[in-house]
């Protein structure tokens, strides 16, 4: 059984080990959320010159769309502006902000009606980002930007939380991703040849968990939970941010969602920053989970 939480007020620990466990949380938009999706609407809107982001793919080829993501989603990932209002969205959520480390704020777009697949858009097939290298306290967080509905979410294959899929994960391996793969996701246009982990058996899509938040709200959730991108059939593009969190004391104790099913090398621990100082993830942390990633590998 999978629990769904509604603006609960448990502490950060509790919420952790009930996440770790299968539970997803979500929260109404606070003030620092808002002022993030705020941020990034500026962006969007700057960048879309006038037309309204939602619907400016039905005016835009597709080449001239990718060229603009490609400069818009890197301008607002790497915004000083992001790496100030997170930790104030951590700090709202009830984190600690010297236990807590998070990674970059990535801007996604699902676009409607098979418009942009893949790339820089691309609609993700069932996973877990466990099969990329992620640790297994890893807690994802997202939250929509322009209001969102139930066809062009996210989709939870929550009966598969503890259930193994056989994958590709065996042949993913991070360093090789963020210097090949990521890189060139902006030529993907019309199709994704990147070797990227999915599944290798059918998938029981149904009965799946789709939650609606108000832009601004967010969830969070395992990174070992399976999950894909609704086919968007809303007839908007759909703007969301997404980021991941850990807390160090948890990544020392080794403490998370149970590994069911990932074999892949490498892990993404060196891309946390301590949310009270933006102090990289120790080292010697990251060098532990890359030889046990490689000891499962074996």
């Amino acid at each position: 059984m999978t629990a769904l939480f509604s603006n609960s007020g448990a502490d950060d620990d509790a919420r952790r080990r009930t996440i770790y466990e299968g539970g997803i949380f979500v929260y109404s938009a606070t003030p620092a959320s808002v002022e993030l999706i705020g941020f990034a609407r500026a962006l969007i809107e700057e960048a879309f010159q006038g037309l309204d982001p939602e619907t400016a793919q039905f005016e835009l080829p597709v080449e001239d769309y990718v060229a603009l993501l490609a400069d818009l989603k890197p301008r607002f990932i790497h915004h000083p502006e992001c790496a100030r209002l997170l930790p104030l969205v951590l700090a709202e959520a009830g984190c600690a902000l010297d236990r807590t480390y998070f990674d970059v704020p990535r801007l996604r777009t699902s676009t409607s009606d098979e418009y942009l697949t893949s790339g820089i858009s691309y609609a993700y097939h069932a996973h877990r980002d466990c099969w990329y290298s992620a640790p297994f306290n890893q807690v994802n967080w997202w939250m929509p930007i322009y209001p969102v509905s139930a066809d062009n979410v996210m989709a939870f294959h929550t009966q598969y939380f503890a259930r193994p899929v056989a994958n590709g994960s065996e042949r993913y391996d991070y360093a090789d991703w963020t210097a090949v793969g990521r890189p060139t996701a902006a030529a993907h246009v019309h199709s994704d040849t990147r070797e990227q982990p999915r599944p290798e058996e059918a998938i029981e899509l149904e009965p799946q968990v789709r939650v609606v938040p108000e832009p601004g709200g967010f969830l969070m959730f395992s990174g070992a939970h399976l999950h894909s991108t609704v086919p968007n059939t809303s007839g908007r593009t759909r703007f969301s941010i997404d980021f991941r969190t850990v807390n160090i004391d948890d990544v020392r104790a080794r403490l998370g969602a149970p590994n069911v099913d990932a074999r892949c090398a490498g892990t993404t621990l060196r891309d946390f920053r301590r949310a009270a100082d933006l102090t990289p993830m120790p080292s010697e942390l990251a060098e532990e989970y890359e030889a046990e990633a490689l000891a499962r590998v074996r």
